[in-house]
């Protein structure tokens, strides 16, 4: 069977848009309860659970409206926008990063010591208008029992509540731009895949989808194990099935101990999502995962105690923004050309001219300039920031819209550890490490970065037509609702339960950030030459990779299948085996069936997650009526 897409232009009108931003409420409450109140963490992996059970619930309510209300019913395009809208806030809220600001914000004041000194370290680097600093006002907000919706409270709160919705409009509003530069030279010039797409437009756009029955054998298959893990949740004496095996438990003695944490999820979802990664890719994934493994065995065998992977994978990410820019150089150097010479290049199938898009781009990157400066850092290593953050979106942007990993978190890898350890402490000063460590929410893990899903939306709205300047449009007020809906919704929920009550982990996030900055403070560090030496190895080996991969089509590993594996924490950490068992079904079907039976299978896999989705998130919704803490809502890193 061949799946089939509609391409003629899309209508959406201002009915979807703000149906949309009614979700984006919605959504920005949801995902931070689930998260912080049951630590079901659905912006774990993309695409986004929530988002992908808001389009069904779109979908099955369409049914309807166009059989007794059609001039109320949406389009494919306008189901997809509101999916996207939903995806933007998803990247907002919930645990991989608002988790991390709400858990930052008030802790330097509320869990101040004589004996940690904070007060005299770093209060006076922290500007009044980024938080609330009255412990009085703060009671409720770490012990629970009380609300937001105080005239105190809603006081206090208000101007924070501006300033990081601001800030993260024009954070994610400038990746936005850079995403719409980089649009042309991914999808039409390299044509990368965009993997992680197929199912939200196979959904909307394939009228056969939901009638297909391979589909519903996929969903049957995920169903019936979500479904039975739900009844165990509520009734612990019926029996369930094993989310994973934790294999490093059975590897108890040296050197075999040094393998660390090693699980073998059993998650279908991860076998569907992946069935649409490249074969080659796929393969470089899971084996640069065991041969990480296998360094370590061989570091403990000759006493190597620190192998800096996270160093090697730093420089890694790096070298892969940097391929990145070295493949679009003709596209970027075009643009430039287009802004001394008028119509040297044709937008007219851009969302938005080259022309406008400079303009948001110029303003949105000055107004995060702005915000960093006013917050007290100096004007270089604002810069150096910018860039560094720049690099690391760029790389994860492209490794999804190439690779399609449905999970990529990389911990220990980002902007701030990066400039300690290239400048050192004392270079750096203090100003500029407190304001850092605000920042670094929007780094921490990358789960749910903005940029890769940005793009995915640029691609998806490309796909099905929906018109440039509303997709734009729709994207921004998703990002500017989302933020204020996501601010609030979490000062609502640790309120009212308490922020070091809930069952997430919002209640650490504040020690993780601030004790290494008390500790730098304390006792200044120098540049880490050898830590720098081994970012500059692992660019040097992605570099090696790509040169490789250019002049010899039977070389097998790739780059980007290195950075998601290679570093100690994060990756496919938790979902290597789910990528293995995906490739090695697509190998043999390949091998033994051909193409066609691929294609002809695509179904059965987009069936394996949505089977997985559904259940889950309608879990989440009776966790919720019951009070009940279930973990086969999507709790924890299991899923």
């Amino acid at each position: 069977m061949q799946l089939s897409e509609k391409r003629t232009t899309e209508v959406v009108t201002q009915k979807a848009i703000v149906v949309g931003l009614i979700l984006v409420v919605v959504n920005a409450y949801w995902v931070g309860v689930a998260s912080e109140l049951w630590y079901a963490v659905y912006t774990l992996v993309s695409p986004f659970s929530n988002a992908i059970f808001t389009l069904t619930v779109l979908i099955t309510v369409n049914v309807f409206l166009s059989r007794f209300a059609s001039s109320l019913a949406f389009t494919a395009g306008e189901l997809l926008l509101i999916y996207i809208m939903v995806t933007m806030v998803s990247t907002i809220s919930g645990h991989a990063m608002m988790a991390i600001l709400m858990g930052t914000l008030a802790h330097p004041y509320w869990f101040a010591t004589p004996e940690n000194e904070w007060a005299q370290l770093f209060w006076q680097h922290i500007p009044s208008w980024i938080t609330v600093s009255d412990t009085e006002w703060l009671r409720g907000y770490y012990e629970g029992e009380s609300t937001i919706f105080t005239s105190e409270h809603l006081r206090a709160w208000l101007v924070p509540v501006l300033v990081w919705s601001g800030f993260i409009f024009v954070l994610y509003g400038s990746l936005l731009c850079i995403g719409l530069v980089f649009r042309r030279q991914w999808m039409e010039h390299e044509k990368l895949s965009f993997p992680l797409t197929h199912l939200p437009v196979q959904m909307t756009n394939n009228r056969s989808f939901f009638r297909n029955r391979l589909m519903w054998i996929g969903f049957s298959v995920s169903a019936i194990i979500r479904v039975v893990n739900g009844i165990h949740d509520i009734f612990p004496a019926m029996p369930g099935f094993p989310p994973n095996l934790r294999l490093d438990q059975y590897f108890l003695d040296r050197p075999w101990s040094a393998i660390g944490h090693t699980s073998m999820s059993f998650n279908l979802a991860i076998v569907g999502l992946t069935y649409f990664m490249p074969l080659d890719l796929a393969f470089s994934t899971w084996f640069f995962f065991w041969l990480t493994r296998a360094e370590k065995v061989f570091a403990d065998i000759i006493g190597w105690h620190n192998m800096h992977l996270n160093d090697r994978a730093t420089g890694a990410w790096v070298g892969i923004a940097l391929i990145t820019l070295w493949g679009a150089r003709r596209h970027l150097m075009t643009l430039i050309g287009n802004i001394f010479i008028r119509d040297a290049i044709d937008d007219h199938s851009e969302p938005v001219s080259y022309g406008t898009t400079l303009i948001l781009t110029v303003l949105s990157v000055g107004l995060v300039f702005l915000f960093c400066y006013m917050a007290g850092m100096s004007f270089w290593v604002i810069s150096v920031f910018y860039v560094i953050f720049l690099a690391f979106a760029l790389a994860i942007g492209r490794v999804r819209a190439e690779l399609g990993p449905p999970y990529h978190e990389v911990i220990g890898i980002n902007p701030r550890q990066m400039m300690v350890d290239i400048f050192g402490t004392r270079k750096l000063g203090g100003a500029n490490l407190t304001i850092l460590s605000f920042l670094y929410a929007f780094n921490r893990c990358n789960r749910s970065h903005p940029m890769p899903n940005q793009v995915e939306s640029l691609r998806i709205g490309n796909r099905v037509h929906i018109p440039g300047r509303t997709l734009i449009i729709s994207m921004g007020l998703a990002i500017a609702v989302g933020a204020f809906a996501t601010l609030w919704s979490y000062l609502e929920v640790v309120y009212r339960y308490g922020l070091d009550r809930c069952h997430g982990a919002i209640g650490g996030f504040g020690w993780e950030t601030l004790n290494p900055l008390q500790s730098w403070l304390q006792h200044p560090k120098a540049t880490e030459g050898l830590g720098v030496f081994f970012m500059l190895v692992g660019m040097g080996f992605v570099f090696f990779l790509q040169l490789m991969r250019t002049y010899f089509l039977w070389w097998p590993l790739h780059a980007s299948g290195y950075v998601l594996s290679g570093a100690a924490w994060g990756g496919l950490i938790y979902f290597w085996f789910p990528v293995m068992l995906s490739w090695l079904i697509k190998y043999l079907i390949l091998k033994f069936a051909g193409w066609n039976t691929h294609r002809k299978m695509i179904p059965f896999f987009l069936g394996l997650v949505l089977g997985d989705y559904i259940p889950r998130s309608i879990l989440s919704i009776v966790s919720f009526i019951l009070d009940l803490y279930m973990p086969s809502s999507g709790a924890g890193h299991t899923l």
